[in-house]
């Protein structure tokens, strides 16, 4: 009607003026625009200090605090908790955070964020309808721990089983870099005089033979070291169960180095020549297979190196002891062992950076999503990673080797939706 109206003024004065026209034009009706409806929640997020024997890692660097904080988020943090990471409460309270001294009061937070899994002493202080993002480390867990967890009636994220729009697991392959790369630092760090090793230099120099690395295992943490160890100059030879996890690496590395599937006898005749061999086959349940046999290790080079990374799950060598970082080797026929389970605590700064990459875009999205729930429903990646909701397990892997009841998490989404 405002269009006709303005034709017909139009026609009874021909000598109407465009400075007219836009006036009137102005005057007729517009589309309004709707504010969209954000969340204005405010979120309590707690980061306790890790009580873990030798872990140095913290889930939040200050930069990622302030950017919550800048986001109309509450980070509180308990005092010290960065500091073997060397974050000082003051880069925490100036980013932001409020520094908590008492547990008691950060467990009051909406969403506890930690690094390792809760001890009991943190189960008993969670509140009931709270959300816990941790480890989760599903094969080192009893019955009677997973139900203390369960009677809180809390929601659980485990971050290791988090999934990436790639359907990559985005924390496990950071921290699988890093080892990667640091078990070739600490092998270099061995064979060094000054380490008790037999004084040669991992890599390669003009008129001298190089260092031979044999890597048992593939995956992530094999395909960093080989890069590392390609980096320095070494010899790498890189075994595997799996073919395809060999072409993969081969295609990564766009370098070509010697790949084999584990034949016993190419394996031995490998190891027996190494300066270095360094274990990092992974069991999806249950303990990591033996490789390597003792007799094998006892026919080694002197003061030849043995990193097993695997030693979390039992170990890839037969001689291979869980050792830590105050005391890292041991020597067993005339052979270095490291078998410390968690090496990037060695390198926790770095870590944490690679932890709080992943973390603070999810607790973002989180901040701006009307309920957990509502959260869950538009990240279905994150799913993956809930093992409890609402005092409900849902994790289908853990409920079966622990023989306890799990329900369905689109189920559960679905009747509270």
């Amino acid at each position: 009607m405002g269009s006709l109206n303005l034709y017909l003024l139009m026609a009874d004065n021909l000598s109407f003026g465009f400075s007219e026209l836009a006036k009137q034009a102005s005057l007729q009706p517009k589309e309004a625009l709707l504010e969209i409806n954000r969340s204005n929640k405010v979120l309590y997020i707690g980061v306790p200090k890790e009580t873990t024997l030798q872990e140095h890692r913290i889930p939040l660097t200050p930069s990622s605090v302030q950017l919550l904080v800048n986001n109309g988020n509450e980070v509180w943090i308990e005092t010290n908790a960065g500091k073997a990471a060397k974050f000082s409460d003051k880069e925490y309270s100036e980013s932001g955070a409020k520094i908590c001294y008492e547990r008691d009061e950060l467990f009051k937070a909406d969403i506890i964020v930690k690094v390792e899994p809760p001890t009991a002493e943190e189960i008993n202080l969670l509140a009931p309808e709270k959300l816990l993002i941790s480890a989760l480390q599903h094969g080192a867990k009893s019955e009677s721990y997973v139900r203390s967890l369960l009677q809180k009636k809390i929601n659980a994220i485990g971050y290791e089983y988090l999934k990436d729009a790639d359907d990559i697991f985005p924390i496990v392959r950071s921290m699988s870099e890093i080892t990667g790369i640091t078990a070739i630092s600490i092998a270099s760090e061995l064979l060094s005089y000054n380490n008790s090793g037999k004084g040669e230099m991992l890599g390669g120099v003009a008129g001298i033979p190089p260092t031979e690395i044999v890597i048992i295992g593939a995956g992530t943490v094999g395909e960093y070291a080989a890069k590392a160890a390609l980096g320095m100059g070494a010899t790498v030879k890189v075994f595997d169960h799996s073919l395809a996890r060999l072409r993969r690496l081969q295609s990564s590395l766009g370098h070509c180095v010697f790949t084999s599937l584990i034949h016993p006898k190419i394996l031995q005749k490998a190891i027996i020549i190494a300066d270095v061999v360094i274990g990092c086959i992974r069991s999806e349940e249950g303990r990591s297979p033996v490789i390597v046999s003792e007799e094998l290790v006892s026919q080694m080079k002197e003061s030849s190196v043995i990193l097993d990374i695997s030693i979390d799950q039992g170990g890839v060598f037969e001689t291979s002891e869980i050792t830590s970082h105050a005391k890292p080797t041991f020597v067993k026929h005339g052979v270095i062992h490291y078998c410390v389970p968690n090496i990037t605590s060695r390198v926790c700064r770095t870590a944490s950076y690679a932890l709080s990459n992943v973390l603070t875009p999810l607790l973002l999205c989180l901040s701006e999503s009307p309920s957990f729930g509502d959260f869950l429903f538009a990240n279905p990646q994150v799913r993956n990673g809930v093992y409890i909701y609402r005092g409900h397990l849902t994790n289908k892997h853990l409920g079966k080797r622990l023989s306890i009841y799990n329900k369905d998490l689109d189920l559960l989404l679905a009747a509270h939706a």
